[in-house]
């Protein structure tokens, strides 16, 4: 994929998911290395991923690889690491992706700066510092070939089931309607998650 159409890409990822940053850098490489070696996006269910965070990179996961959490081919295991199941189920090949620790570290300003963002005590210049040390390393990340940035892995096939239609039930407590798979019996009556919560805690 030539510089024009990255440029393209990551044009259109800003625009989807609201700013530049290297989270979403990881995401397109990670895109464009699936779609490398398994295929064309998905229309439907025919690919799914498994991801393992839930951090700015799915945006981009979602809007290039066609696997989304609408569709039910995006599966979210909340594990809080950098890696990423592909599997396509028309060619029945499937992908292990992990990215490099050490190749997205952040330098000293840009860890130094990352934290008064999350403490809230930044200037307006350190966050607009932290900005462009932000955009800054996303260019970098989408330079760095994906053999350095990320550890790619042919795995078995075995995908998890096609997504599935369920009947709603109606919560007996709020009357709202809830699909039957997360409906929990209080009494023998169904309860939504957060009414049953509440209703044991009381």
């Amino acid at each position: 994929m030539n510089s024009t159409e990255t440029e393209s890409i990551l044009k259109k990822a800003i625009q989807f998911h609201g700013h530049q940053c290297p989270g979403l850098a990881i995401g397109i490489q990670v895109s464009k290395a699936v779609l490398q070696e398994l295929g064309k996006p998905a229309r439907d269910e025919e690919m799914v991923a498994i991801v393992e965070n839930n951090s700015c990179g799915l945006d981009a996961i979602q809007l290039l690889t066609g696997c989304t959490f609408g569709k039910g081919n995006l599966i979210f295991n909340d594990f809080g690491k950098y890696v990423y199941t592909f599997m396509n189920r028309e060619n029945q090949k499937a992908l292990r992706i992990s990215v490099n620790k050490d190749v997205i570290k952040m330098d000293k300003e840009h860890l130094e700066l990352f934290a008064k963002i999350k403490e809230n005590t930044a200037s307006p210049e350190e966050q607009e510092k932290f900005k462009q040390l932000h955009i800054n390393k996303s260019k970098e990340i989408l330079k760095i070939p994906p053999e350095d940035l990320m550890v790619i892995k042919k795995i078995d096939f075995s995908p998890p089931p096609m997504a599935r239609l369920h009947d709603s039930v109606d919560c007996a407590v709020c009357g709202e309607s809830v699909m039957e798979t997360k409906i929990r019996l209080l009494n023998s009556e169904p309860h939504c998650i957060p009414c049953f919560e509440k209703e044991i805690r009381s």
